[in-house]
């Protein structure tokens, strides 16, 4: 049985992620089995297909902020996207207390 990939490792995990939660690029990076893929967690997000079923955002920093762009779309997407979830935002940011999966390696 081939082994999985990191990008398809990362997917998994962010696929685990329940409904009205969100989890930290770092959190995914370590439960994905390698806390150094904090930056692979970026860059797999990033190449996710259109269509993809992967739940991207339910993905934000540590400090509960949205996807970084330079136009605004994305991060207007993922803020309507996570508030049809009943995740509240409170200037741009998720409250990490409230929302932030309980899920853990360690």
């Amino acid at each position: 049985m081939k082994e999985k990939n990191a990008y398809e490792k990362i997917y998994d995990v962010i696929r685990e992620i329940p409904e009205g939660k969100v989890a930290s690029y770092g959190q995914v990076a370590e439960l994905a089995r390698n806390r150094r893929w904090v930056r692979v967690v970026g860059y797999a997000l990033h190449a996710l297909p259109s269509g993809s079923d992967v739940p991207w955002h339910r993905v934000v920093t540590k400090e509960g902020k949205l996807f970084s762009c330079k136009d605004g779309s994305g991060c207007n997407i993922q803020a309507t996207l996570l508030e049809k979830e009943g995740v509240k935002l409170a200037v741009g940011k998720v409250d990490m207390e409230q929302f932030q999966w309980r899920k853990r390696l360690l």
